[in-house]
């Protein structure tokens, strides 16, 4: 989708596009994206968390997670914290299981979660959400400023 969205943004001129990335399943397929663009002349970039993993290791207290866990719900206090309850909050974390998230006890290759996280949200607060939101707006945009900087590609 990322790579038929900017082919046809491209169409009208513009040669580079960034993409405000949230996620960490995400990064493989972005990574694909850009080699396709790229090799069409588009330069495509893209946030990705590893970029402040020192500042989400310094913070973090959680063992694991990936899903409305400590950081993601820390993060929401911190942008909107009327939108999180945090007495629905429980820690819910499968470090043996694979595969994708669901609230279905009887799925398949899924990792049941009655919460929907994956992590313990009873840890977040709202300063650790302040810290990692600040680190990421400032990668974000030194990551733009970097893209501005790099040449068009032919």
């Amino acid at each position: 989708m990322v790579v038929e969205i900017c082919r046809t943004l491209a169409i009208h001129g513009p040669r580079r596009f960034y993409v405000l990335n949230t996620g960490i399943s995400t990064i493989e397929p972005l990574c694909e994206a850009a080699k396709v663009l790229s090799s069409e002349g588009i330069t495509m970039t893209y946030f990705d968390f590893k970029e402040i993993e020192g500042v989400v290791e310094k913070v973090q207290q959680e063992t694991g997670g990936t899903h409305a866990d400590e950081i993601e719900t820390s993060m929401m206090l911190y942008i909107a914290p009327n939108t999180v309850r945090m007495s629905k909050a429980e820690k819910d974390l499968h470090p043996h299981h694979r595969g994708g998230l669901t609230r279905d006890p009887n799925a398949p290759d899924k990792t049941y979660s009655p919460t929907g996280a994956w992590g313990d949200p009873t840890l977040a607060t709202r300063e650790k959400g302040r810290i990692v939101v600040e680190a990421a707006v400032k990668a974000v945009l030194n990551d733009i400023q970097n893209l501005q900087e790099l040449p068009l590609n032919p």
